[in-house]
């Protein structure tokens, strides 16, 4: 894959679509910024809200209607990042985004009843596998911003400064810095096959308790970090070593029933779904370093796990207690 960093970028059209046709742009540019797809629906939402709160003579005289929606969305969501440091100070345990199945496996059922919209789902590329989604969280969010308008959807930094409420060099600075940032936490890159092998040697060893094996395919100092939210059982804190890791997750396998371990995309990676009785309970992204897994991000919290859980008869699917 091209490094999104360093190819070039059409700025953006003016001439979009419909009002409307620009959901599945704030939708992406939503989930990136926030990490969250619910929080990012709520954004869309608000947003089309103030656009359709104006009078016409007022849309009308927005030039370009598609940017003027991506600004409001943009310091929408500068205005939940700044909250929600002070929401997740509450959260139970640890924070993880929400994790995303590829397109063709997104379940229709919203918690709410309705049905998910095709033109909700992220589009999968680098700006969204888990790893990436970690590091920008530890961002401060005028820096994720900053760079994710900037270096991934190509706005210029003056526009970026209108947004961000800073001067155009002040931006740059920001970018730099979250640049940095993510520059620092690459390796090489694992090549798709051989990632695909060792999560299948992975869950393969997992399902036959094998631990000499699990441990043999994990980096020594590989950390596991689950999110329940208190919504549904899970460790509060990261577990680092892969004996300990291996020991948990044998545990958590003898303790389980009617458990199912799948091979899944997850943010565009390959990655682990665990079912209970047909049930999504768990979603688990990897990194994969060499040979070795060297994090695993597992969540649990059923309220991340919409797009993954299929709709029970006469009501929702429900997570299980693992």
């Amino acid at each position: 894959m091209t490094d999104m960093f360093e190819q070039g970028c059409d700025p953006l059209d003016p001439s979009l679509g419909a009002v409307m046709g620009e959901r599945r742009q704030l939708i992406n540019l939503a989930y990136r910024l926030l990490g969250s797809l619910a929080e990012a629906e709520d954004v869309v939402q608000e947003t089309y809200a103030r656009w359709y709160a104006m009078s016409r003579q007022q849309q009308d005289a927005i030039e370009v209607p598609g940017a003027w929606l991506n600004r409001v969305a943009s310091r929408l969501c500068l205005n939940v990042l700044s909250s929600a440091r002070v929401r997740r100070e509450l959260y139970v345990g640890e924070w993880l985004p929400e994790p995303l199945p590829e397109p063709s496996e997104w379940i229709g059922g919203r918690a709410d009843g309705f049905t998910i919209d095709p033109a909700d789902r992220v589009t999968l590329d680098e700006s969204v596998n888990m790893a990436f989604l970690v590091v920008l969280d530890a961002m401060t969010p005028a820096e994720r911003v900053a760079f994710i308008l900037h270096d991934v959807f190509c706005y210029p930094f003056a526009e970026v400064a209108e947004i961000v409420g800073r001067t155009p060099a002040a931006c740059r600075q920001l970018a730099s810095s979250a640049r940095r940032r993510i520059h620092a936490g690459r390796t090489p890159a694992t090549p798709p096959v051989r990632q695909t092998r060792i999560v299948n040697d992975f869950k393969r060893a997992w399902e036959a308790g094998d631990v000499s094996a699990l441990i043999g395919l994990l980096d020594p100092g590989a950390t596991a970090i689950a999110d329940g939210g208190g919504r549904a059982s899970a460790v509060l804190r990261p577990i680092e070593g892969a004996e300990r890791i291996v020991r948990f997750m044998v545990e958590l396998a003898r303790r389980l029933r009617n458990l199912t371990i799948l091979e899944r995309t997850v943010n565009g990676q390959p990655g682990l779904v665990l079912q209970q009785a047909g049930v999504t309970v768990t979603v688990a992204a990897l990194r994969i370093e060499g040979e070795r897994i060297k994090h695993i991000w597992a969540i649990r919290n059923p309220d991340k796990l919409r797009p993954w859980t299929a709709r029970r008869p006469g009501g929702r699917g429900r997570a299980g207690s693992a």
